[in-house]
């Protein structure tokens, strides 16, 4: 067993499912059902993905930022800008269930540019 899947919960394609199979029982959770969406499945797949996401900030990148410099420094800062807009596609736009977290005002930014 690798570091990243030492502690995960959701193990397993089945691991999803239960999860998914438990959220389905949830009125608060199936009021965002719509069509062939069907909110539990992708609350189920986006905690999936988020504790990956975490695990992997916290076991491998978080390491390597308190040890690296320059250019390695650098690279590394941009994977973690990766990793956070992975992280924001299954808050904001996978499932509906947790939009209210996000702001509702608009904020234009842009992200630093690279250096060459």
């Amino acid at each position: 067993m690798n570091l990243l899947d030492r502690n995960k919960i959701l193990r397993t394609h089945e691991d999803v499912v239960r999860l998914a199979e438990r959220l389905a029982k949830c009125p608060e959770v199936t009021q965002f059902d719509s069509g062939e969406h069907k909110e539990a499945w992708a609350l189920a797949d986006s905690f999936g993905d988020l504790e990956s996401s975490f695990r992997e900030f916290l076991d491998e990148r978080l390491p390597k930022l308190n040890s690296s410099e320059g250019e390695e420094l650098s690279g590394l800062l941009f994977e973690i800008g990766e990793d956070l807009q992975h992280i924001l596609y299954h808050i904001l736009e996978h499932q509906k269930f947790y939009r209210y977290v996000t702001p509702t005002t608009d904020v234009s930014w842009r992200p630093p540019p690279k250096r060459a």
